[in-house]
C-alpha cells in the first residue's frame, strides 16, 4: 500500500523566489520517506519556508540557540502516537521549517543543486518528525544519514562527488 500524504507548503519569506518545481519535489520527498519507513497511514505535514530572522526566532525560542539554521522539525507525535485532523482521519506528523535564504547558501556552499539541498532538508525533518535523532552522534546519527541518503538516490538526488569547501 502506498503512503499518503497532503504536504501543506507555505512560503512566509520575500527573499528567494521558490522555484518551479520544488513544492512538487518536497511532496515526492516527504512520500519516499514514508514508504521507506514501511509508514502506511493517512497523514499531514506542513513545510514552511522562512528567512533567516524568522528561522533564528523560532531557534531561540525552542531550542534555546539564538541564530539562524537551516532547518527546524516540530513534531506532533511522540512514540508512534500522533494527533489526528479529525475532518479527514488523517495523522498529523508535525511541521518542517526551512530557512529559504539559508538553503541558497548551503547548496552554493556545498556545491549541489538548490533542488538537492531543499530534498535532504525535507528528508531529514520527515525522519525527525518519525522519531529519529542524531543530536546524540554515534549509531542513531549514521543510521539517519545512511536513510537519507537512500531516500535522496531514489528520488535521483544522489551525494555528488565534488564538494566545494
Amino acid at each position: 500500500m502506498a503512503s499518503r500524504i497532503k504536504v501543506i507548503i507555505t512560503d512566509a519569506q520575500q527573499e528567494v523566489k521558490v522555484p518551479t518545481g520544488i513544492r512538487m519535489l518536497l511532496r515526492r520527498a516527504c512520500t519516499a520517506v514514508l514508504v521507506q519507513e514501511r509508514f502506511e497511514k493517512q497523514s499531514e505535514v506542513g513545510v514552511r519556508f522562512v528567512d533567516n530572522d524568522e528561522i533564528r526566532a523560532l531557534n531561540a525560542k525552542h531550542r534555546n540557540i539564538d541564530e539562524a539554521t537551516d532547518v527546524l522539525s516540530f513534531p506532533l507525535g511522540e512514540n508512534g502516537e500522533y494527533d489526528t485532523n479529525h475532518g479527514t482521519g488523517a495523522l498529523l506528523l508535525g511541521d518542517i521549517v526551512i530557512s529559504l535564504p539559508r538553503a541558497v547558501e548551503q547548496a552554493r556552499l556545498f556545491g549541489h543543486s538548490l533542488q538537492r539541498e531543499l530534498a535532504f532538508l525535507t528528508v531529514h525533518s520527515m525522519l525527525h518528525l518519525l522519531g529519529y535523532a542524531h543530536e546524540a552522534g554515534g549509531l542513531e546519527a549514521v543510521r539517519m544519514r545512511e536513510k537519507e541518503e537512500q531516500v535522496l538516490v531514489q528520488l535521483g538526488l544522489p551525494r555528488s562527488n565534488t564538494y566545494t569547501m
